[in-house]
């Protein structure tokens, strides 16, 4: 999709950066502001808003920065740490000529793609198909497509109905999360409720069919109308999720009571780092703390440390996963690792110190979980450092045994006797190896937790026979099998429990029907409940959490 143009990046006297990329439909200008956030430490782009503005005319770095910043979409974009991108077509006759699959075009090439070197994933930037520091910041899940006059038209035919398009592991719902549409010459053509869209300056005639096509709409007319005004009002509210399209609403935590609070902290490079500060003496690692606003009045709290997958970031897990919301709901401190692919789990002891300095923690109760990539970390946890934790749940992927979030050997001889609560959980139709059903280090991962854990169960199943599996996914099903369904997505979660010598069951290992490579609120919950009942002594032992 990317045509042979190189991209050309403009360095602005203010600190402001401006790219221009050309496509096949279209040409893109994007233009980054100067944020006051730690943007440098935490990824806050990737739950930024992501800023589409469809300009009549291709704009210079000036005249693009001039708008955004009269329009407020540069305002928007300094609060966020994000970034405002100008869509030009480049078909003769503009946008009343423009062909259909443009906006698709945009979401196919603003992708993270990745590649791997060394065992481990390099990210290159979405339109700039390098490693330079990410162009666009701005989550596709929070997309606000602007446009006025003929580009809004063409925005108000082709744009609020469902689009299928290419998303990350494949087809997905890709329509734009909000519409702002200004002076519009044309009806609108909704095809779908869900369709949040921001009316400015258009005739009662027009606003009379957004108001009866959309459950969600905003009125604003008059020359002064400010887009950070529209923002915080209307179109900051919504993201829409790409698999399925639902739309839903975005977290308010001053309203729910939480502090969402961005931090860093400086620990010593372990040898075994194979990530940017390799070969360093110390480094910095990032993170985000959420916490309800009263947590810390009655003691000491449980700690839950939570790791995104590879190439999200740390909002983006939080958010996505909506782990901030278990932690709103049971009142526990969740610290989510920003960038944990450059630090190890040896690093992460030396942040857990740290945290206890910072936060009031209870020290018997610490936990971690992770997607993806960070499922993986999860596991480097139960591998070298058992005895830190009460519980791990590792989500949706694994190494093989043995081999740490890098691909490499663990530096530690890893653990082949502490018993740790495990509750790991994967999807059913996941394109990705998750399952023992799906891939043999999956099947060996099972048996060597069922093994450390002393289950009672005989997990003697071998990967090349799993046509002949009693339980098709696991093998064999639990000593208990408890099913919970999933009302906001109609699916199950299926836990098969299993017990250990001494009666209790410390392992989980669940599925979760029509779900591909994702993570979601009801299986995280399901997970904290779980995890939630143990404790570990200073002595090291696991106990029933009084």
């Amino acid at each position: 999709m990317f045509m042979t143009e190189k991209p050309i990046v403009q360095n602005l006297n203010d600190g402001s950066k401006s790219w221009n990329h050309r496509f096949n439909l279209f040409t893109a200008k994007i233009y980054l502001p100067k944020s006051n956030l730690p943007s440098d430490i935490i990824n806050f782009g990737f739950s930024a808003p992501y800023l589409l503005y469809f300009t009549d005319q291709f704009l210079s770095d000036s005249d693009a920065k001039a708008f955004a910043e009269k329009s407020g979409l540069s305002k928007i974009a300094e609060r966020h740490a994000g970034s405002v991108v100008f869509i030009s077509p480049n078909n003769e006759g503009g946008w009343e000529k423009a062909p259909e699959g443009i906006f698709e075009e945009i979401i196919e090439n603003s992708k993270i793609h990745q590649y791997h070197e060394n065992g481990f994933a390099i990210l290159l930037n979405r339109f700039t198909n390098s490693c330079d520091g990410y162009a666009i910041r701005g989550a596709i899940y929070k997309t606000c497509v602007y446009g006025k006059g003929k580009a809004a038209d063409y925005i108000a035919k082709n744009l609020l109905k469902p689009l299928n398009g290419a998303g990350l592991w494949g087809p997905a719902d890709v329509t734009p999360t909000v519409c702002i549409l200004e002076n519009l010459s044309v009806k609108p053509e909704f095809g779908r409720r869900n369709m949040p869209v921001a009316s400015i300056n258009n005739t009662s005639e027009i606003n009379a069919i957004i108001k009866e096509s959309t459950d969600f709409s905003y009125f604003a007319d008059g020359d002064d109308v400010n887009y950070a005004e529209v923002y915080d009002s209307f179109a900051g509210k919504f993201r829409r999720w790409g698999w399925t399209g639902d739309l839903q609403d975005e977290p308010d935590f001053e309203a729910l009571g939480m502090i969402e609070e961005p931090c860093f902290a400086e620990v010593k490079t372990s040898k075994d780092n194979n990530g940017d500060d390799k070969g360093t003496e110390r480094h910095k690692i990032g993170y985000i703390s959420y916490y309800n606003k009263n947590l810390f009045n009655e003691g000491s709290v449980p700690l839950l440390l939570c790791f995104h997958g590879g190439g999200d970031s740390a909002k983006y897990i939080a958010q996505v996963s909506e782990w901030y919301k278990v932690a709103h709901d049971h009142n526990f401190l969740l610290v989510c690792i920003e960038n944990h692919l450059n630090s190890t789990a040896t690093e992460m002891m030396e942040l857990i110190e740290i945290l206890k300095k910072q936060y009031k923690i209870d020290e018997t109760r610490i936990f971690a979980s992770g997607f993806s990539m960070g499922g993986c970390k999860s596991w480097d946890l139960y591998q070298e450092y058992p005895k830190v934790f009460a519980g791990l749940a590792p989500m949706d992927a694994t190494f093989e045994l043995g081999l740490n979030v890098f691909g490499q050997p663990s530096p530690v001889e890893i653990n082949k006797t502490e018993l740790v609560p495990v509750f790991y959980a994967g999807g059913e139709i996941t394109p990705l190896p998750e399952l023992p059903f799906q891939a043999e280090k999956c099947r060996e991962r099972m048996e060597y937790v069922l093994k450390v854990n002393r289950c009672t169960a005989k997990y003697d199943v071998k990967f090349e026979d799993k046509d002949n599996w009693e339980n098709k996914i696991w093998g064999i099903s639990g000593d208990l099998v408890n099913v919970v369904h999933d009302n906001s997505r109609d699916s199950d979660l299926t836990m098969n429990f299993f017990a250990s010598d001494d009666g209790i069951f410390y392992t989980v290992f669940a599925s979760i029907s029509g779900q591909g490579h994702e993570c979601r609120y009801h299986t995280c919950e399901n997970a904290w409940l779980f995890l939630s009942q143990f404790q570990r002594t200073k002595d090291g032992k696991i106990v029933l959490a009084e």
